[in-house]
């Protein structure tokens, strides 16, 4: 079962209430809860808490950020806002931290464009197929200038197994893979090639922690943000979350 954004924050607003008022004394069993959504929604869930709404818990899983109710009857999919903090993203905050950790295992694996005065690192989920991940790739230079360390990890869009996962194969596995993602994303044929490039764990890692599109960045603390952002407006981004 995939998750869709049709589960927005005014349906856990709905649902919510009748969630408050059918918890029981069994609900802080958060083993069932886990067991619950893994046979009702075949998700692994990585870790379970309390969330900043009473009554619910939020479980990471490994398609993003859940909160289901202690009893487990209810179950939300969306993000939350707190009014008071200037609607800041808790939901967004919550990953934060599990992002880090989580890329960790991969870092052997990606693509590394280093700056060669670094002072920020940034990992980028691409595609070679997508418009604004071959801008950003195109401006690559200008970004290491600025100190910016580019890393990339991949997320075919076209899922995996497809044919868009096997180029994105091809390049990680490439004699000069630097040079094959430029080749990839000015259009030019890449060779086949074959090797332990950790593709499907790559995407997989992807939906995990909230990726639904290219090019996605990861800053070092952990802040996902989504979309295309030209040199100096990412710097002043970096700058600005020191």
């Amino acid at each position: 079962m995939k998750f869709t954004r049709t589960f927005s924050l005014i349906a856990a607003m709905l649902v919510a209430p009748a969630a408050f008022a059918a918890s029981n004394s069994t609900g802080d069993d958060t083993a069932a809860l886990k067991q619950k959504l893994n046979e009702a929604l075949n998700v692994e869930v990585l870790s379970m808490k309390p969330s900043p709404i009473p009554e619910l818990y939020e479980a990471f899983t490994d398609r993003g950020v859940l909160y289901i109710s202690k009893d487990g009857s209810k179950l939300f999919h969306g993000n939350l806002y707190d009014l008071d903090k200037g609607m800041k993203n808790l939901t967004e905050a919550a990953m934060a931290g599990p992002r880090v950790d989580m890329i960790k295992p991969l870092e052997d694996n990606m693509l590394v464009y280093k700056a060669k005065n670094e002072k920020y690192v940034v990992t980028v989920f691409t595609d070679v197929s997508c418009g604004y991940c071959r801008k950003l790739h195109n401006e690559m230079q200008e970004y290491n200038d600025l100190g910016i360390t580019v890393r990339y990890l991949a997320f075919p869009r076209a899922g995996v197994p497809s044919a868009n996962a096997d180029e994105m194969e091809s390049v990680w596995c490439a004699a000069d893979p630097l040079k094959a993602m430029g080749d990839a994303k000015n259009g030019k044929a890449i060779k086949s090639a074959k090797c332990d490039a950790k593709i499907a764990e790559q995407y997989n890692l992807g939906q995990a922690i909230g990726i639904n599109g290219t090019p996605a960045l990861i800053l070092e603390d952990g802040t996902l943000i989504p979309g295309y952002q030209p040199p100096k407006a990412l710097l002043r981004t970096l700058e600005s979350v020191q």
